[in-house]
Formats: structure tokens, sequence, C-alpha cells
């Protein structure tokens, strides 16, 4: 006998590929129905309706980044490797987790407050991993960070400021080139050195 929460975890994950692929709007649960091989009254044994899944997809994809930025940081060492493997992988995420960044910018979707809610968390979560990273690298001599809060609101906006035109335009963008030079002006400016 299959498991309810299996049956969840498949209906997420086809919807991830069809919200992916199509965007909310354009996604039917007819889509999501015959993707499954599933009737779409089945579906609603599971979930009430189309946005409730798109928020199951949406939670899914921000606990996958999550997890990806925190096995990124755990597997070095160093406060520059870390906040470079953050870096990296927050900036490379945007191709696996489309739905995720198409719930954060899409203006249409603000009418849905789970989104509100999760842009917000990981808001939170994010200047409180980039401080303890500049603490960490503060506290080792490694960084010269006057107050850790700001500096991770300057780190955090700059990201975002990148986000848009990587989200976009993604294919005519080279992300690591990006993602480099963005490297580049956190660790060493853009002051010529004495």
């Amino acid at each position: 006998m299959v498991n309810k929460e299996e049956i969840r975890k498949r209906i997420i994950s086809t919807a991830r590929d069809i919200f992916g692929r199509y965007g909310f709007r354009k996604t039917t649960m007819e889509e999501i129905a015959r993707e499954l091989k599933m009737g779409k009254s089945s579906i609603y044994y599971y979930f009430k309706s189309k946005e409730e899944i798109f928020e199951a997809v949406v939670r899914y994809e921000a606990n996958l980044l999550r997890s990806e930025l925190t096995r990124a940081i755990k597997a070095v060492d160093s406060p520059v490797d870390k906040m470079k493997n953050y870096v990296r992988v927050r900036m490379k995420a945007f191709e696996k987790l489309s739905n995720y960044y198409n719930a954060i910018f899409d203006k249409n979707l603000d009418h849905f407050d789970f989104i509100e809610k999760i842009r917000a968390k990981y808001d939170l979560e994010e200047l409180a991993i980039l401080r303890l990273i500049l603490y960490d690298g503060n506290r080792k001599n490694v960084f010269r960070v006057k107050n850790s809060e700001y500096m991770a609101m300057a780190i955090q906006t700059a990201m975002k400021g990148f986000e848009v035109p990587l989200f976009w335009k993604k294919k005519e963008i080279d992300v690591e080139d990006r993602v480099n030079a963005v490297l580049d002006m956190l660790f060493y400016g853009i002051l010529r050195k004495e």
C-alpha cells in the first residue's frame, strides 16, 4: 500500500517540474494530474488547490536551498571559504530552484500570504548566516568588519541586486563570472591599495 506522504511528495515533485516549465499561472491541475497519471479529484484529496501545491513546491525548494547552503558552509573551515561557498551556492541555485525564485520575484504572486512569509523567513535566516560568517572572520582576524549586522545587510543587498539580471537573463550571463566579480568586490573592494 502506498503511503499518503509518498504520494504528496510525488505530486510536489511532478508539480515542481510543471510549474518550472510553464509558471504558476499557466499550469493547470489537469496537467499535473495527467503527468501523474491520476485523476484530478485524487489530487484534491492531498491538496485543496493549485495554490496549495505551489506553496508546497516553494517551501520544498526553500528547504533545498537552506540545506545546500548549510552543507556548503560546513564543508570548509576558513571564513573566506565559507563566504565564497555561500555566495556561489546561493547565486547558482537559480537554475535548480526556479519556482522559489519565481515566487520571490513575480509581483503577480504577491497576493499569496505564504510567499511574503517565506521571503521574510529566508531574509532573516540569510542575515543570521551572514552575520555568523562575518563574526567568525572578525574573531579569527581574517575580516575587518566594524558592524556585522550592517555588513550582513550590505552583502545581502548586493546579492539581491545580482539576482534579478541572473534570474531574468540567466542564459545570456555567465553565472560563474558574475559570482567571481561579487566575491572579488566583497573581499578586495574597488580601492587601489597604496
